[in-house]
């Protein structure tokens, strides 16, 4: 059963902005929703994820990297040609990456303060910033949020109103409360509408926070106990 601020078929189904396991990635960056992203050289990017997990680049013994991913993998010649010499993309570098790559489209570029929590969003290890597997998972879910996006921006003006961002937000999956609604849409909105950038800093607030709450809730209640400086941890990491 679903709690507030989680919702879906079973608890422990894919979080929102996650397509099903198996499930290709769609509307990767460039071109028409669902086309190839143009990576370094002229790779093409997207598809669906490779069989196996990849260790992280970067990784293994410090002044050493761990092996690359299979040279066939579409994403990696793209990581790695927009990574810095640590083999790590942080939030100045991702910002360049989504706005050379024409991620957002005709949408406004995302601003460095969305970068930064995109990022802090999958940053277990709290460095400020992503390796390859990270990376990967977040055009994931940024393709996933932009194509919900772009369902109730009908006009295509990069922005969606109240009421089409509380419907938004429940087609992800989310139940929470009208209430919670109300301070979601305050805290978002500029001039009474919402913009793609501010759309997509609420899905990765909205998805770290339940997961955060979610990996606590072992008894899967909808209900757990914080420590002050766990709760301090968990929400200003975001």
């Amino acid at each position: 059963m679903a709690y507030p601020g989680y919702g879906g078929p079973q608890y422990g189904g894919p979080m929102p902005g996650m397509p099903a396991q198996g499930m290709p990635m769609q509307g990767m960056p460039g071109g028409h929703m669902g086309g190839p992203m143009p990576g370094h050289m002229g790779v093409p990017m997207g598809g669906a994820p490779a069989q196996g997990g990849y260790g992280a680049y970067g990784g293994g013994y410090p002044g050493t990297y761990a092996p690359p991913p299979a040279a066939n993998d579409p994403m990696w010649s793209y990581f790695t040609a927009i990574a810095g010499q640590d083999g790590e993309i942080d939030a100045e570098e991702l910002q360049r990456c989504l706005t050379q790559s024409g991620f957002t489209g005709s949408y406004s570029p995302f601003s460095l303060e969305t970068c930064r929590i995109m990022i802090a969003m999958l940053d277990r290890d709290f460095t400020g910033k992503m390796g390859f597997n990270e990376f990967k998972d977040l055009f994931t879910a940024l393709s996933g949020w932009k194509q919900n996006f772009m369902m109730f921006d009908q006009d295509r003006s990069g922005t969606v109103e109240p009421h089409e961002m509380t419907q938004a937000v429940n087609a992800m999956g989310y139940r929470v409360s009208p209430q919670a609604l109300n301070v979601i849409i305050k805290r978002y909105n500029k001039g009474g509408r919402i913009f793609f950038d501010d759309y997509v800093a609420c899905c990765v607030k909205l998805r770290a926070l339940t997961e955060n709450f979610r990996r606590r809730d072992a008894m899967h209640q909808g209900s757990v106990t914080f420590q002050y400086d766990e709760f301090i941890l968990c929400t200003m990491a975001i």
